[in-house]
């Protein structure tokens, strides 16, 4: 769910021209407001493993997965990039009508199906905001997954509003807690100055554990190509928690229920609770807990020689 703030960097030298080439395809979908296109690309071949990822957000972009291509095709690992409606090289129709859970449950599973993606070879792998959404997505079609990746994202969004208020905060600066407090009180989350907090005290510490100036390329375009109309009333205005149309989502409760191997992977500094993760993967009939010790909420960044080499080893077994 985290959205960095963008003023520290230029994006406006990307345009998405620039990245819809080879091996990308747009799926048509349905709405309830009429039909729209959104963005895949495949790489690699493997009839019995064939990964579809989910972004985070909501109305981020899956470019965050681009250091999948260092590891996955040398794993012979089948996956898919795809932007989910609204967001970076998808269609962006002007209707928040579209911007509720049960609708993007609904479009994954017609995604799914123009893939040809079946119980016999589909894994859904979703990080943040993309792994409440297949969570949610097993809750309804575990039917027909062979596999599931939750990825740094607890499965209630109240206990991850404690977690942000009981050990984060705390851990804050508490004078620099307090103004970005009045930023946001005030409605100035744009303020250069509230994202220069943030970015300082928040982000380099819980979102991606890396200096400024070597944070990966991916990270820096997904910066500038998130969809405000969709994260801010779905997420919330504020970085420190959640507030917005996802607020009351809870599915601990159903973890028991969904009887597909799984793999959650949590990380020590995560904006998520690693201790709430790990008693996932203990719920879930079939669950594995993978733990990045150095990581933080993009461990596939921060800790990738932990995230990468655990996530092969789960869909092997698969």
């Amino acid at each position: 769910m985290s959205r960095p703030p963008t003023s520290y960097f230029d994006t406006s030298m990307w345009d998405p021209r620039d990245v819809i080439s080879g091996g990308s395809r747009r799926v048509s979908i349905r709405t309830p407001v009429g039909a729209f296109r959104v963005w895949t690309k495949r790489v690699g071949n493997n009839p019995s493993v064939k990964v579809l990822l989910l972004h985070g957000g909501p109305g981020a972009t899956a470019e965050l997965y681009e250091g999948f291509d260092t590891w996955f095709p040398r794993a012979g690992i089948e996956y898919y990039y795809y932007d989910q409606l609204g967001s970076f090289r998808s269609d962006q129709p002007h209707d928040p009508s579209l911007w509720e859970l049960a609708r993007f449950v609904d479009e994954v599973d017609q995604v799914r199906e123009a893939l040809g993606l079946d119980g016999s070879n589909f894994v859904l792998l979703g990080q943040s905001w993309g792994g409440l959404l297949a969570i949610e997505y097993a809750v309804h079609h575990q039917h027909h997954l062979k596999g599931l990746v939750i990825s740094n994202m607890m499965s209630s969004t109240r206990l991850y509003n404690e977690y942000a208020n009981d050990v984060l905060m705390p851990a804050m600066d508490q004078e620099v807690l307090a103004e970005i407090k009045r930023f946001e009180a005030e409605g100035k989350t744009h303020d250069p100055r509230y994202e220069e907090l943030l970015m300082q005290n928040h982000y380099v510490l819980h979102v991606c554990r890396m200096p400024l100036e070597d944070w990966p390329d991916p990270l820096i375009r997904w910066l500038g190509h998130i969809n405000q109309a969709i994260y801010v009333p779905m997420q919330g205005p504020s970085e420190l928690g959640l507030s917005g149309s996802l607020e009351e989502w809870d599915r601990s409760g159903d973890l028991k229920d969904i009887d597909v191997p799984t793999l959650v992977i949590g990380a020590t500094h995560d904006t998520m609770d690693p201790k709430h993760m790990r008693w996932m993967a203990e719920q879930l009939p079939r669950g594995r807990y993978l733990h990045c010790p150095n990581g933080s909420h993009f461990s596939q960044f921060d800790d990738a020689e932990h995230y990468f080499p655990g996530v092969i080893d789960f869909l092997e077994s698969l």
